[in-house]
C-alpha cells in the first residue's frame, strides 16, 4: 500500500473540483484548495498554540502552589510515592521554622498589570484633589495661596529626644542580649549545674531588659511630653526591638542546648553580623541567613521613598479635610447615642481613607525599602487580605510579619507546652496578646487610655475569627468582612478623635483616681468653646 504524497493529494483535489464543477476553471480550483490547506494549517497551529499556553500554564501554577504551601512530611512521602517508616516526633514537628523564598511583594507583582494600577493613579488623583482643594479653601478663607502643614510638624515634635531615645534602645538591644547569651553558651555545656546557670542569667536579662526596654520608652514619652507621631516611633521601636530580641534567644537557646562541641571544634553560635543584620531586616523570624538579591535597585529605593512621603502627606489631607472640621470643638455637640451613630457614619470615609494609606506604606512601602537596602529577598509581608471571605484568613494575611512572630512563638509554642490539645485556648491567647499590645501602643501614642482596639480585638475579632471562618468560601462574607471593617475603622476614627479633643478642652474633676484616668472624658464633656 502506497501512500499518498502531499503534492498528489493537491493534484487530486484539484481534479476533483474540476469534475464536479464544470464552470469552474483551473485558477478558481487552485485558491479554493489554496484556502483550504490554510484552514487546515491554522486549525494545527491552533491546537499546538493552546498545547503550549496549558502546558506552560500548568508550570506556573504548580510553582505559585508550591512555593505558597509547604506540604506537611507525611503528604510529601504520598505525593512522592514513599511510605514515611517513621513518623516525626511532636518535638521534630515544633521545631520546623519559617521557610523564607525569593520572592516579591504581590502589589508590586499586581502594579504589573494595567488595570490594577489605575486604581493606584485613582489614589494618587484624590491626593492632588486634597491639595487642590485645601488651596482653595485657605484662598478663599485666608488670601492665601501657601500649602502649610502644622499638624505634621506638631505630630512629629521632639525628633532630638526621640533619636537618642531610639539610639540608647538600639545600642542596648545590639550588644546586652548578645553578648549575655553568648556569655551563656560558653559555660553551659562546662558547668555540671546547667539549671542554675540558665536562670540565673535569664534573671539578669529580664530585669535589665524590663528596666531598658520596658520602663524606659514609657518614661520617655510621658516625662518629655512627646507628640503623637513621635510617641508612636518610641513604642512601636520597643515593641519591636522587644520581639526581636525574643526571637534571637528562641531561635539561639535550642541550637545551643542541641549542639554540644567535641574536643577541640568551636561552639556553634550565631555571627555578631548576622544579629546585627537581622535587627534591620524586614522581619521578626531570626535566621543566621537569609536569601539576599544579588544588587541594590536604587531607582526603586528613590520610588519608595517618595511613595512613603506621599501617603504621610495623604493622611494629613484626610485628617485636616475630613476628620478635623467634624470633630474640632467649635462644631462638636455633647455625648449622645445620636450624635455617636451620626460622627460613626460620617468617620468611615476618611477610616477607610486613611487604613489603605497606612497600609501601603508601612507593609509595603517600608518594608520593601529596608528589604531593598538590605538586599533582602523574602518581599512576602502581607497576602490577599482584601480577598478574604473569613476573619481567620484576614488576620493571617493583613500583617504577615507579626502574624509570623505570633505563630510560631505563641500559637506553636503553646502546643507544643500543652501537648497540642488546646487549640482554642492557644488561639485566644494569641488574640489576647495581640489586643493588649495594640491597645498599649495606642494608649501611650496618644495620651489616654480608651479600649477600643482591645474591644475590637478581644471581643469583636474573636467573635469574627470563629464565626467567620475558613469555611465561608462565598463572595458574599467578602462583602461582610469589608463592611465590618468600614464600620470598625468608622468607630475607631469616630471616638478616638471625640477623645482627643476631650482631653485637651475638658478640665479634670480634680479627683486623681482610677476612675478619672480609665473613664472617657468624651462621655460627660461637650467641650464647646
Amino acid at each position: 500500500m502506497t501512500t499518498e504524497t502531499p503534492i498528489g493529494a493537491r493534484h487530486r483535489n484539484i481534479k476533483n473540483c474540476q469534475t464536479e464543477g464544470a464552470s469552474s476553471d483551473v485558477r478558481s480550483c487552485e485558491q479554493e484548495e489554496d484556502l483550504r490547506e490554510w484552514q487546515n494549517y491554522v486549525q494545527k497551529l491552533k491546537v499546538k498554540v493552546l498545547e503550549q499556553v496549558q502546558d506552560q500554564f500548568g508550570e506556573i501554577l504548580d510553582k505559585a502552589l508550591t512555593e505558597s504551601i509547604e506540604p506537611p512530611s507525611r503528604i510529601k512521602f504520598l505525593l512522592n510515592g514513599k511510605t514515611a517508616q517513621k513518623q516525626p516526633s511532636r518535638a521534630q514537628r515544633m521545631d520546623d521554622g519559617k521557610v523564607f523564598k525569593e520572592r516579591a511583594s504581590l502589589l508590586d507583582e499586581l502594579f504589573e498589570i494595567s488595570h490594577i494600577r489605575t486604581i493606584y493613579h485613582m489614589f494618587i488623583a484624590v491626593l492632588l484633589i486634597f491639595c487642590l482643594s485645601t488651596l482653595a479653601v485657605d484662598y478663599i478663607d485666608q488670601g492665601r495661596l501657601v500649602l502649610e502643614f502644622d499638624l505634621l510638624s506638631y505630630a512629629f515634635g521632639k525628633l532630638g529626644t526621640v533619636t537618642w531615645a531610639w539610639a540608647f534602645m538600639f545600642g542596648y538591644t545590639l550588644f546586652v542580649p548578645y553578648y549575655i547569651l553568648d556569655f551563656w553558651g560558653s559555660l553551659y555545656h562546662k558547668l555540671p549545674s546547667k539549671l542554675g546557670l540558665s536562670l540565673g542569667l535569664g534573671l539578669v536579662l529580664s530585669v535589665i531588659q524590663t528596666c531598658v526596654l520596658g520602663l524606659f520608652p514609657i518614661y520617655t514619652v510621658v516625662h518629655h511630653q512627646l507628640p503623637p507621631a513621635s510617641r508612636f516611633i518610641v513604642i512601636l521601636e520597643q515593641i519591636r526591638f522587644q520581639m526581636k530580641t525574643y526571637s534571637f534567644v528562641r531561635e539561639t537557646v535550642p541550637v545551643v542546648i542541641k549542639n554540644m562541641p567535641k574536643e577541640g571544634e568551636n561552639r556553634r553560635f550565631p555571627t555578631f553580623s548576622s544579629y546585627l543584620y537581622f535587627l534591620f531586616c524586614p522581619t521578626l523570624i531570626y535566621k543566621e541567613s537569609y536569601p539576599r538579591n544579588s544588587h541594590i535597585r536604587w531607582k526603586y529605593v528613590g520610588a519608595t521613598l517618595v511613595k512613603i512621603m506621599g501617603c504621610l502627606f495623604y493622611a494629613h489631607f484626610i485628617l485636616v479635610r475630613l476628620c478635623i472640621p467634624v470633630f474640632r470643638p467649635e462644631t462638636n455637640q455633647p455625648f449622645s447615642k445620636r450624635t455617636m451613630v451620626l460622627a460613626v457614619f460620617n468617620s468611615i470615609l476618611p477610616g477607610i481613607m486613611i487604613l489603605l494609606p497606612c497600609f501601603y506604606a508601612f507593609l509595603h512601602c517600608w518594608l520593601n525599602l529596608f528589604g531593598e537596602l538590605l538586599r533582602f529577598a523574602d518581599r512576602m509581608f502581607y497576602k490577599d487580605w482584601w480577598n478574604s471571605t473569613s476573619f481567620a484568613n484576614y488576620y493571617r494575611t493583613w500583617n504577615v510579619v507579626v502574624h509570623d512572630w505570633l505563630y510560631y512563638y505563641g500559637y506553636r509554642d503553646f502546643l507544643w507546652l500543652s501537648n497540642r490539645r488546646f487549640r482554642g485556648a492557644a488561639m485566644l491567647s494569641v488574640f489576647i496578646v495581640s489586643a493588649v499590645v495594640h491597645e498599649y501602643a495606642l494608649t501611650l501614642g496618644f495620651g489616654f487610655f480608651y479600649p477600643i482596639m482591645f474591644l475590637l480585638f478581644a471581643v469583636f475579632g474573636v467573635a469574627f475569627n470563629f464565626t467567620m471562618n475558613d469555611k465561608r468560601q462565598s463572595p458574599v462574607f467578602n462583602i461582610v468582612m469589608w463592611a465590618c471593617l468600614f464600620l470598625g475603622q468608622g468607630v475607631q476614627v469616630c471616638l478616638y478623635c471625640q477623645e482627643w479633643y476631650a482631653q485637651i478642652h475638658c478640665p479634670r474633676t480634680g479627683q486623681e483616681g482610677f476612675w478619672e484616668l480609665v473613664l472617657p472624658r468624651s462621655w460627660s464633656c461637650g467641650y464647646q468653646t
